[in-house]
């Protein structure tokens, strides 16, 4: 097979001396030699200084141009030349003491030196142990001893003034400034050691929102804090003050807000979970509040976020054996409505038990636990106790103690088999299955 070369247009074969005389001349490579030659050490510094003495002769006769021949300010010239490079090293400038300072001022050298004052020297604390001091230098001068006349051997001079005595400790407690009475008023009438007095009838307005259903106490002294709340159409911003029941009391659109956008949540607590924190390995019933335990047939409208699980806490109990109906609420309101102290609430379980001895509950007993029974001390709210069928109670109770319908049958001879929490006021637990939750309609209320 034939190959072919290809020539750059214009370009001839070159010479079998390896030059081309036809080729045009090429510049030279930088640093091929072929260009100027590298300047010395000596030569460029040469240049250097004529440079800057060209430039310092043209500046000069740039002022005499502006100037005239009056010469300028010593500002417009340089205050330090140009040191050559081959100059030798200027000397290292002495450190300077300060005790031979020229700036100082002559008249001190000849002052005499401050008289020595024992009483500015700090004083020794007894009880530091002298074994921890430095060792003492023996050729360092001695302090000077103080008289004393019975060991003066010359004639006795005027005797040095008594030591002082110590200065009493300062006691805060024992301070007379601090119990002093103020002018112009007799000590018994001291503001300071007397608690305000609070006009009669007044109470705490956040004590006065709870009442009212506006808020829960605590919520109540966030929004006075941030300025939400008006009495009298007065805004109110300082915790701890008081109203009077017959004043108005409003709170801002804000605080509103904030408020609907809680949740309640109903839940249909399993066997196993503890209402409240975890306890002995037992998980809360919170941990069940996520999506897909929520219930399929929730028609509250309401999206999941997962802003609604901050602050959202049991509003009431049910202990690890029992199951059903358990209200997670963040809206203070429906806390205090549920498990307030003034609480009249109704919540409704059903109840299977078995006696000891087989035979029926008589119907003593039965009245017994519908009045008539104490715990902790404390006498029981009536109830509503009724038979459901022959092995199921159905209880009613207004009030929220510890294992209260456990404790009521233990004292009547039943064992409770298995405990439901089935109504909390008007709202039902209905349909929704174990384990799931849904939220609190608009249209639904506990009262």
């Amino acid at each position: 097979m034939a190959t072919i070369k290809l020539k750059k247009p214009g370009s001839t074969a070159a010479t079998p001396g390896g030059a081309n005389p036809a080729a045009p001349a090429r510049a030279p490579l930088r640093g091929s030699g072929a260009a100027r030659p590298r300047q010395t050490l000596a030569q460029a510094q040469a240049e250097r200084a004529e440079r800057d003495a060209r430039h310092q002769a043209q500046y000069q006769e740039q002022l005499r141009q502006r100037y005239g021949a009056t010469p300028p300010p010593d500002a417009f010239t340089r205050r330090e030349p140009v040191r050559p490079a081959h100059a030798p090293p200027r000397p290292a400038e002495p450190r300077r003491d300060p005790r031979h300072d020229p700036r100082r001022d002559p008249r001190d050298a000849a002052r005499p030196p401050p008289r020595h004052d024992p009483r500015a020297e700090p004083r020794r604390d007894a009880r530091r142990d002298p074994r921890l001091d430095p060792p003492r230098d023996p050729h360092a001068p001695r302090p000077p001893q103080r008289h004393d006349a019975r060991h003066a051997v010359g004639p006795a001079g005027p005797p040095p003034p008594p030591p002082r005595p110590p200065a009493p400790r300062h006691d805060p407690r024992h301070d007379p400034r601090a119990t002093a009475a103020p002018r112009g008023r007799p000590r018994d009438h001291d503001d300071d050691d007397m608690p305000p007095a609070h006009a009669p009838g007044s109470m705490r307005l956040s004590k006065r929102m709870s009442e009212l259903g506006i808020a829960s106490r605590r919520e109540a002294d966030e929004w006075i804090a941030k300025g939400y709340v008006r009495v009298d159409d007065q805004i109110v911003s300082e915790l701890g003050s008081r109203v009077q029941p017959h004043q108005r009391i409003t709170i801002d659109a804000k605080a509103k807000f904030q408020q609907a956008q809680r949740v309640t949540v109903l839940l249909n607590k399993p066997v196993g979970y503890v209402s409240g924190q975890a306890e002995d390995g037992y998980e809360p019933a919170f941990v069940l509040v996520t999506p897909a335990n929520q219930w399929r047939d929730d028609r509250s409208g309401t999206r999941f976020l997962r802003d609604h699980l901050k602050s959202l806490v049991p509003a009431g109990r049910l202990d690890i054996d029992s199951v059903g109906l358990l209200v997670l609420t963040q809206d203070g309101r429906i806390a205090k409505q549920l498990i307030g102290e003034d609480s009249d609430i109704e919540k409704e379980y059903l109840v299977r038990v078995a006696s000891a001895d087989g035979e029926r509950l008589p119907d003593a007993a039965l009245a017994l636990l519908r009045h008539g029974l104490e715990l902790d001390g404390e006498a029981l709210r009536p109830a509503q106790v009724e038979w459901v069928n022959d092995d199921q109670l159905r209880f009613v109770l207004t009030q929220g103690k510890k294992r209260q319908i456990r404790r009521m049958c233990d004292a009547v001879g039943l064992q409770v088999l298995g405990l439901k929490r089935v109504r909390i006021g008007r709202v039902m637990l209905g349909d929704l299955p174990t384990g799931q939750w849904r939220y609190l309609r608009a249209d639904e209320s506990f009262a």
